[in-house]
């Protein structure tokens, strides 16, 4: 499959691309990351000349609003086969081919057609599979290097489907495990390694970073530290969960901890059920907080307001349940400084989420508990038992290997003085 999505995507092409008497040696490809101050979402300027699209991690392919002239792909092609798997749960939308009505399709009678989906409103759309394209720079995992235009294949849709993202957004990259993310495009076009690093900014940052294709990614420190440094060599640190529903990441979790004490929780509350694809940890850049089924929120809000009952609480500001007084609290180099949350992950690992990743500030004089209660029309079959959310991710490295299936982290980064504002995204030299 790798093979036959390379070629066709050389086929669809438009002029301008890399060729291949001029194309340079196989480099991964670096994109900004900024996060967007009304909607919480993280954004790249990936696609070429035009808007920015908006990264879900889960999502499983690329979409965005096309021209009404646009080129199509035949529906008997195995590239339709493939974009018609895993469709977005709860959407009438099908996938497959439509009669065409495209004039820049050459034609050809049937299109093919998928199903985008906007996680962040739970509505999806139709639209035509095309040739979209993309623009990056090439990395040595410290600065960017030269331009790589290429193509990735994507869906059409609607400018409805935009509601609810940032304003000027033209759409979506997913980046599942997927054939059509878009890291697994990258991998097949550009001959990188199927690997990708995520670094999320937080509000008020200069801007994240993203590297696709494997390979160190520094930051500016004293002295500058390649914090991907070891971790694509054996032995991997964890392996993602897979759910047979959907293309999303899940992290096998088997408690929490609170000031060094464990949380009571229910034998099994985080497992993923390998059939039906319900409960399990997904990680989500489209949920800003992260949410969690009332079993779990209500046990883990209770031991975090008895492990910081001694300071003085504010007013609740919705969404948020519990809240205190920024002017009580004091300040580390990990945000404020209240008790710890801690994720613990299989095989004895764990998942220190601190003051910056517990609490959120929502106004000059208040802090709120950074977690929320999954409402109970949210939880249907299939559904997460935790969506951790972007604002928990954000300041560590997120290192993913599509191949290997798995996953690691670094972090949080301002525990060795840096954060994911300091790539220095200044143009070195190839």
């Amino acid at each position: 499959m790798p093979l036959l999505l390379f070629s066709l995507l050389l086929l669809a092409l438009p002029q301008g691309t890399l060729a291949a008497d001029q194309q340079p040696p196989a480099k991964p490809i670096l994109t900004p990351i900024f996060k967007d101050p009304s909607t919480s979402l993280y954004t790249i300027p990936i696609k070429d000349g035009a808007a920015p699209l908006v990264l879900d991690l889960a999502g499983p392919l690329l979409w965005s609003t096309c021209a009404p002239a646009h080129r199509t792909i035949p529906c008997n092609s195995s590239v339709c086969r493939v974009a018609g798997r895993n469709p977005p749960a709860g959407c009438a939308c099908t996938s497959g081919g439509q009669p065409n009505t495209n004039t820049n399709s050459t034609g050809r009678r049937c299109t093919c057609t998928a199903c985008p989906y906007n996680l962040a409103t739970g509505q999806c759309g139709r639209g035509d599979v095309t040739a979209v394209p993309l623009s990056a720079n090439a990395t040595d995992g410290r600065n960017p290097l030269f331009p790589v235009p290429f193509s990735a294949f994507g869906s059409c849709a609607p400018d409805a489907l935009l509601a609810s993202l940032p304003s000027g957004a033209a759409g979506v990259a997913g980046l599942s495990r997927l054939p059509l993310s878009l890291p697994s495009q990258v991998a097949s076009v550009l001959k990188v390694a199927k690997r990708f690093a995520l670094c999320l900014p937080t509000r008020g940052a200069r801007s994240g970073a993203a590297i696709f294709g494997g390979g160190p990614f520094q930051l500016l420190a004293a002295p500058p530290v390649d914090v991907a440094e070891g971790f694509f060599e054996d032995p991997y640190p964890f392996h993602f969960l897979k759910n047979p529903r959907n293309g999303a990441y899940y992290v096998r979790v088997t408690g929490i901890e609170v000031n060094n004490e464990r949380v009571p929780l229910p034998p099994g509350i985080f497992d993923l059920h390998a059939r039906s694809g319900t409960g399990g940890v997904m990680l989500s850049t489209m949920t800003s907080y992260t949410t969690l089924r009332s079993e779990i929120y209500r046990p883990l809000r209770r031991a975090f307001d008895a492990a910081t009952s001694g300071i003085p609480r504010a007013a609740p500001v919705e969404p948020f349940e519990m809240c205190y007084q920024v002017s009580a609290l004091s300040s580390t180099r990990l945000g404020f400084g209240v008790a710890n949350i801690v994720l613990l992950l299989d095989g004895g690992g764990s998942w220190l989420l601190a003051g910056n990743a517990s609490l959120v500030q929502v106004n000059d004089r208040t802090v709120c508990f950074a977690f929320l209660e999954m409402g109970s029309a949210t939880v249907v079959p299939g559904s997460p038992a935790v969506i951790f959310g972007g604002f928990q991710m954000e300041d560590h490295l997120l290192l993913f290997d599509l191949e290997k299936e798995a996953f690691g982290f670094r972090g949080p980064l301002p525990g060795i003085r840096t954060h994911c504002g300091n790539f220095d995204f200044s143009m070195g030299s190839s």
